[in-house]
């Protein structure tokens, strides 16, 4: 049980006690249930309409589209339980197995897989890497050097955080080429910045958790329905049912502290004026500093941004029988087939194909009209099917402030949930949570931020019910 804060009345959240959340994305919406489980009474503040953050729908022509194509792991495990929590656990597919096939321009394929027998780890790999043909065969055998290096890291480790990926890769045997054509598929997507530029200790927090830990851990699982069905609409009907109240479309500007008296603090709205014993912030780092009191956190905003660009192209017939695809040597970085959950009728014979490009600096400020121009001839370089279809609508969605940079350095510069100010509390996947800005960091970075808010008030910290495993 942890103490409460020095001048700070202990608090039993049997109804007396109050904790209010701002923000309805990942992070904000398994705060407000853990502290909700706990018992305390929970009002959520979001300022759009929808809950969900940055995991959002739109209607198109009769079309759904997601912001951006958003996948997990088997290993994440906060996340799939997030997911059982508000009831979504069988709107998502998972792998049997670790399958991503590799194209390159003119169809030439390898893959990324684990193997159907039962081999320990990292023997479950070997038999894709040493058919990956994207490589030469000599750099396939310097792979198992950084392999075995990874598995032997400590991943607690401050050092880990002094480096990029990329030197240590080249420290342990990697060239330039097998850093762009295989460790920078998994490096990417997860961390959002390449090799060069990224942590060692996210990177190896990615390798180790996802791939060399467990056998199973990286099997990809992707969701079947509109992300703002899967996260927004579940989400919302579990809230309500467990009693959380929410204020949607109602943005804070500011969280006071009263001073003394049964409720030391409030969150402020341009129409409402709620106190609370406990304020959870669960907003992106780069908002966050204008709600929370002066003296909260130090300056986040040197964690940098990272933006991620969609590009959704509908196709007057299919063009490829694979669900996800990575690529290499093409401007794609990731494709996804999106027929299913995008409503697309079956018999109309169109197939939607989302394009994912992480850490898009480079595309972030492209004409959508350029950018679908672009990815319309790559994906024809990909898939010959592609090469002569028509294209029936396209989409271009971009996400400026998608995460945090994870370069060096960022490690001490993410905040855990508490902050500078009692009872005031941050959660975010940019908070420090061991992993990159990922839709599993901020499941448990909202948890964590509960059981610190609860925790508190004088109360035993919320039953782990969101949290899968230990970070």
């Amino acid at each position: 049980m942890s103490a409460p804060a020095p001048g700070r009345a202990r608090v039993t959240p049997t109804g007396r006690a109050r904790v209010a959340v701002v923000g309805g994305g990942l992070a904000g919406m398994a705060a407000a249930l853990a502290a909700r489980d706990a018992g305390a009474q929970v009002t959520l503040f979001e300022k759009r309409r929808h809950l969900g953050g940055l995991t959002w729908s739109f209607e198109r022509k009769g079309v759904v589209f997601d912001n951006g194509q958003h996948v997990f792991l088997r290993c994440c495990t906060a996340y799939r339980a997030f997911l059982e929590r508000i009831g979504a656990a069988d709107k998502v597919c998972v792998q049997r197995a670790l399958d991503i096939p590799v194209i390159a321009p003119g169809g030439r394929r390898a893959r990324i897989a684990r193997t159907a027998a039962p081999l320990p780890s990292p023997f479950h790999l070997a038999a894709s890497l040493a058919g990956y043909r994207h490589l030469p065969f000599a750099e396939r055998v310097r792979l198992l050097r950084p392999v075995l290096a990874l598995r032997a890291l400590t991943l607690d480790d401050p050092a880990l955080d002094e480096e990029t990926f990329g030197d240590w890769l080249a420290r342990h045997g990697q060239s330039r080429r097998a850093i762009g054509l295989l460790w920078d598929l998994v490096v990417l997507p997860t961390v959002n910045v390449g090799s060069a530029e990224a942590s060692l200790a996210l990177a190896a927090k990615v390798f180790r958790t996802g791939l060399l830990d467990t056998v199973d851990g990286a099997d990809v699982g992707w969701s079947a329905v509109p992300l703002g069905e899967l996260h927004g609409e579940h989400g919302r009907r579990a809230l309500e049912s467990a009693g959380v109240e929410l204020e949607l479309g109602a943005a804070a500007e500011a969280v006071h502290c009263n001073g003394a008296g049964p409720r030391p603090l409030a969150v402020a709205t341009p129409h409402r004026r709620v106190e609370a014993d406990a304020v959870i912030v669960a907003l992106p780092h780069d908002a966050a500093p204008a709600v929370l009191p002066p003296g909260a956190l130090g300056d986040v905003s040197v964690l940098g941004r990272a933006p991620i660009v969609n590009v959704h192209l509908v196709y007057d017939r299919k063009v490829t029988d694979l669900q996800m695809a990575a690529a290499v040597s093409s401007p794609v970085q990731y494709v996804f087939d999106h027929t299913s959950a995008s409503g697309i009728p079956r018999a109309s014979g169109h197939q939607c194909l989302v394009v994912s490009l992480s850490d898009a600096t480079a595309w972030a400020g492209a004409r959508p009209d350029d950018l679908v121009k672009t990815f319309h001839q790559a994906l024809g370089e990909l898939f010959a099917g592609a090469r002569d279809a028509g294209i029936v609508d396209a989409v271009v969605t971009r996400e400026h402030a998608a995460t945090f940079r994870g370069v060096p350095g960022t490690a001490a510069l993410r905040p855990g949930p508490e902050t500078g100010i009692p009872g005031v509390f941050v959660a975010g996947a940019w908070c420090a949570t061991g992993w990159p800005a990922t839709m599993e960091g901020a499941v448990r970075s909202g948890t964590a931020a509960a059981a610190a808010a609860i925790g508190s008030l004088g109360s035993p910290a919320p039953a782990r019910r969101l949290q899968g495993a230990s970070a």
